[in-house]
């Protein structure tokens, strides 16, 4: 007999509603046979081309899918993995309504029988593991099975893999896991890879060695530039550094500033020691360091990777004001005043309607669109793919978390 393969699935999605505007941000495919050996795993996260939801059960940042890709890049390899297959997914309606959407926006779809003839290891539940709750969890630990990393599509895949092959294992003379996967070996419609795979975009991890933007800034010679061109960039790294974060959208502009300047790394590390010195002056300006401004420029120095010799002068001396006056001078800070716009997107950690009183509260005003004449916007995630977020970019306006809200704008704990 022919068998073909359980294609075991899991996404994670930017929410609930696939027919409405939430996508697919990350899904894994584990391969596995009839006798519960696992063939393949495979795993991307996806760009969903718009926020990423609340990330807070994701657990994916935005800066973790800037390069990954769509998924109408992997539609056709996915489409490929899944020919000939059995899909099996734990609450597999969920996924099943998500891939269909995101097959159907990508001008694909899946043969009509393919999804509804898929095993759903939750459903399977009342019958193998009567009296256990329902969740992947429950179920894995029903069977002791590890569950990793609960909501990363690779570990929930991998899980549910194995917690199929236990059912299988109960029930190991029941005819239908044999007729499934020969049915799925007869009705394999795509039997070709595409031409070319993609390489996955997996999580970054805490072990994982980012390299700092600064060593990503060509180093040229000779260079072209002058002090217009230093102000243009110190000016962007300014606005930049308005909540003291750096987001992976805000050193790519940097980059990419210094490129089109043709500003060489050398100088850019310059450019950034004369700034932190600007800062550093500003806050001995009233003849005292406090702890607040001093864990500010502890912070401005691990951002710019400014040497830790500086940061100890910066933090007992008072710079010299004369040699750094002009640093800054050419563009006026960002500072917000009452009456100024400001704008929300993302899932917070309060509900909008809360984060908008409170910023009437403060003398501001909460817009429902960015426009020209806002000043701030505020997102969940620094680096959000929202429209929101793209079109901010786009005018020049400042995109803070979170965090900055709370600590700066309304001086509160949330």
């Amino acid at each position: 007999m022919n068998l073909g393969h359980f294609a075991v699935i899991d996404t994670e999605t930017t929410g609930l509603f696939p027919g409405n505007h939430d996508r697919i941000a990350e899904i894994a495919v584990i391969t596995m046979d009839r006798s519960g050996t696992v063939l393949d795993r495979w795993e991307t996260l996806i760009n969903p081309e718009r926020d990423l939801g609340k990330q807070s059960i994701h657990g994916i940042r935005a800066k973790d899918i800037l390069s990954a890709p769509r998924f109408m890049d992997i539609a056709s390899e996915l489409e490929w993995r899944l020919s000939g297959t059995i899909v099996v997914g734990h609450n597999l309606g969920f996924d099943a309504r998500f891939l269909d959407a995101e097959f159907r926006r990508a001008g694909l779809t899946l043969p009509e029988f393919y999804l509804p003839r898929g095993l759903c290891t939750m459903q399977m539940a009342h019958e193998y593991l009567p009296g256990a709750g329902r969740s992947l969890q429950d179920c894995c630990d029903s069977f002791s099975i590890e569950l990793r990393h609960a909501h990363s599509a690779g570990d929930d895949a991998e899980a549910t893999a194995v917690l199929l092959a236990r059912y299988m294992e109960l029930d190991p003379d029941l005819g239908d896991w044999d007729f499934l996967l020969n049915e799925a070996a007869q009705t394999m419609w795509v039997p070709n890879p595409p031409r070319q795979l993609l390489e996955p975009t997996h999580r970054s991890t805490s072990d994982s060695k980012e390299v700092h933007f600064v060593d990503r800034v060509v180093d040229r010679l000779p260079e072209i530039s002058g002090p217009t061109e230093h102000q243009e960039y110190l000016a962007l790294l300014d606005r930049a550094l308005l909540d003291r974060q750096l987001s992976a959208h805000e050193q790519s502009a940097l980059i990419a500033l210094a490129d089109e300047l043709q500003i060489s790394r050398p100088t850019v590390i310059e450019l950034h020691s004369r700034y932190f010195s600007s800062v550093a002056a500003t806050a001995w300006n009233d003849g005292l360091l406090t702890i607040r401004e001093l864990e500010d420029l502890e912070t401005i120095a691990h951002l710019l990777r400014i040497p830790p010799a500086q940061l100890e002068v910066a933090s007992r001396t008072k710079p010299r004001r004369s040699a750094v006056d002009s640093v800054v001078a050419a563009s006026p800070r960002t500072v917000l005043k009452p009456g100024d716009l400001i704008v929300l997107t993302g899932d917070m950690t309060q509900p909008r309607s809360t984060i908008e009183t409170a910023l009437e509260s403060s003398g501001y005003i909460p817009h429902s669109a960015v426009t020209k004449k806002v000043k701030l916007l505020v997102a969940a995630d620094p680096d959000s793919l929202s429209g929101k977020a793209r079109k901010a970019r786009a005018y020049g306006i400042p995109v803070v978390g979170e965090d900055f809200l709370w600590n700066q704008i309304l001086n509160i704990s949330p």
